[in-house]
């Protein structure tokens, strides 16, 4: 029997990470997946970013994941989204070449020493005592290891859904996973069902784009990865998406089949994604809405496919093609392949800790969508936390977890966690309450010290990131004391519609005006000090040191509050604390304090029933 450190089981989007970053820390690593051409294969959309989801991203890369680096070289459009509003909610989008990417990441399995894949299908979870100690595949294999991640994606037990039509398959033309839910069960682990869906696709050539709204990509597009090389990016062609829309008409058809619609019957028993709903459920629950957009996205430079985004759908394929073809566009429409829903098992994360390895089992992990979460980018984050714990828990190394105030991998963690989910949880900006300091534009700044600490970040990366660093810290104080003269400022405030001097500003407070240009800024002051030229230098610096003067206020009561919050986020909670002990902590409090088991007292407090009466009371007890 092969014996390896880490033995990843799936070969998504969570396992690519959850095997990459443990390899490059030296540890021998098997990824287990049923197809070895279809690691990170978009089964859904083959997009990645959008609203937070960019952000986290940014964070995968500046810890040394590689989702990022995949995107840049796949990458067919890159837009930021919501640049009209604050730096806080700017995110980074790209749609991808959707084959290219599996390509892709393939590649970057196979050029890392130490992984080796094995096309199989995991079936049963090998304990001794408590401890992981292997796995039994379909094929009867049985290999050992130190620790197991389970980044099982939509195929445990997955079953399809069109109409009254079912398939069994985690998604369209590839088999579901069976044994594996049954083996943790056993093992003592809860199991529940959710469900997701994916849109019609259509042939790009039956499309009227004509009377379609396009959506091209920025002019200046801007990559995720600080390893690409912006001197060759784009890397690809860029091509444009179209927007159309349903209206009344198509509402009404698709009324038609509801009444076999297996969401509506019960057929589909699994909680489906309250942020990204079947078109049918968007009819049911938004009645005051006329019309919903949809947004037709190209699947790859060399595909006929259109993927129609905000049209998933479970309803019967005569519906569905009845209600496109009176959508604008899309009259003679062919369809290609029908929508179609997927239920399949998960494990409710409160049975992790913020390690993602499992409270029952010592050595093995849950990453991705096994965890209850929707989206490429919040399964990539999941997998490379859990690979990074793995190998540093082999290593006898100190565990890795990260603060809500640090990066929103630690918001989506501490959400899974402690408040659990039992419906597809997706992360948004509102969900990080300290937002402005996890800014997609800083993720290194915030991030990349730990990656170069776990040897994936490499130290010339990590030394210019930290040079920068100083030259941000210096400017930002030294601004304050460069001064503008009104004869020189004023006739570019008057141009800009902003009041005019009467005696000379530093350029810090300038800088705060809507409207005013740091760099514009800069070039009218006469100060030769080097910092300046340095900065005017380096874009990436100049922006930080923009969004830090005009947000200063507000960063600063962000940092305020996230000090307040870290006294309760620096007790510690020892393991072996029993709650049944401390009487006057309410019943339901006890009760989800046991179930979580949080590992400090800030954890414990976003935890949903308990109360603040009850913190106080934990604190007093921790104290005494």
């Amino acid at each position: 029997m092969k014996v390896y450190d880490i033995i990843v089981i799936g070969g998504g989007h969570a396992g690519i990470e959850a095997a990459i970053a443990p390899a490059k820390m030296g540890c021998s690593v098997a990824i287990v997946t049923m197809d070895k051409n279809a690691f990170g294969r978009m089964s859904c959309n083959p997009a990645i970013g959008g609203s937070a989801k960019g952000h986290l991203v940014h964070e995968i890369d500046s810890l040394g994941g590689v989702m990022g680096q995949i995107s840049d070289n796949t990458g067919i459009q890159f837009r930021v989204l919501n640049k009209s509003k604050g730096p806080a909610v700017w995110a980074g989008r790209c749609q991808s070449d959707r084959d290219l990417y599996t390509i892709e990441a393939g590649n970057f399995i196979a050029n890392i020493p130490g992984i080796d894949v094995i096309e199989d299908s995991v079936t049963d979870i090998v304990c001794e005592g408590k401890n992981v100690s292997g796995v039994i595949t379909k094929s009867g294999q049985e290999f050992g290891c130190k620790a197991a991640i389970v980044c099982s994606g939509t195929f445990l037990n997955g079953l399809m859904h069109t109409g009254m039509k079912s398939f069994v398959g985690g998604r369209y033309g590839e088999d579901a996973s069976y044994g594996l839910t049954e083996s943790l069960e056993k093992l003592g682990f809860v199991s529940g069902r959710l469900k997701t869906g994916t849109p019609p696709r259509l042939h790009k050539d039956s499309i009227d784009y004509s009377v379609l709204r396009e959506q091209p990509g920025d002019d200046i597009p801007e990559a995720f990865s600080f390893k690409t090389d912006l001197s060759i990016f784009p890397v690809l062609p860029q091509v444009p998406c179209h927007m159309t829309f349903t209206d009344e008409r198509v509402h009404k058809v698709l009324e038609k089949g509801f009444d076999r619609s297996p969401l509506f019957l019960g057929k589909i028993k699994g909680v489906g994604p309250r942020y990204c709903p079947s078109i049918e459920d968007k009819i049911v629950r938004f009645t005051d809405k006329t019309q919903h957009h949809l947004f037709l996205e190209p699947e790859g430079l060399n595909s006929d496919l259109i993927y129609i985004n905000g049209f998933s759908s479970s309803l019967p394929e005569e519906i569905q093609e009845e209600a496109l073809r009176l959508i604008k566009g899309l009259a003679d429409v062919k369809i290609i392949r029908f929508a179609y829903a997927v239920e399949y098992d998960f494990f409710p994360p409160y049975q992790v800790d913020l390690t993602l390895e499992t409270k029952l089992i010592k050595g093995l992990y849950f990453a991705g969508q096994v965890n209850g979460t929707s989206g490429y980018e919040e399964a990539a984050a999941q997998g490379l936390l859990a690979g990074i714990n793995a190998a540093l828990k082999i290593q006898g190394r100190n565990d890795f977890t990260l603060k809500r105030s640090e990066a929103y991998i630690g918001v989506l963690i501490d959400d899974l966690v402690g408040k659990s989910t039992t419906e597809p949880y997706r992360m948004f900006t509102s969900c990080a309450e300290h937002r402005l300091l996890l800014r997609q534009d800083n993720a290194d700044r915030r991030l990349m010290k730990y990656g170069y600490e776990f040897g994936l970040i490499e130290k010339e990366d990590f030394e210019r990131v930290s040079e920068r660093e100083a030259l941000i810290l210096e400017s930002i104080s030294s601004l304050k004391s460069v001064k503008i003269k009104p004869d020189v400022i004023n006739p570019y405030l008057e141009k800009k519609d902003s009041s005019l001097l009467k005696e000379s500003e530093s350029v810090d407070k300038l800088c705060k005006r809507p409207d005013i240009s740091l760099k514009e800024l800069l070039s009218f002051s006469n100060n030769h000090k080097p910092f300046l030229k340095k900065l005017t230098n380096d874009e990436k610096a100049l922006e930080q040191v923009e969004i830090e003067l005009k947000y200063e206020g507000y960063i600063q009561r962000q940092i305020e509050a996230v000090e307040r919050i870290d006294k309760y986020d620096n007790i510690n909670i020892p393991d072996i604390l029993d709650y049944n002990s401390i009487k006057a902590i309410s019943k339901e409090g006890r009760e989800k304090l046991l179930k979580v088991k949080p590992r400090t007292v800030g954890q414990a407090s976003r935890i949903l029933g308990v109360t603040p009466s009850d913190i106080s009371v934990l604190v007093v007890y921790l104290k005494n």
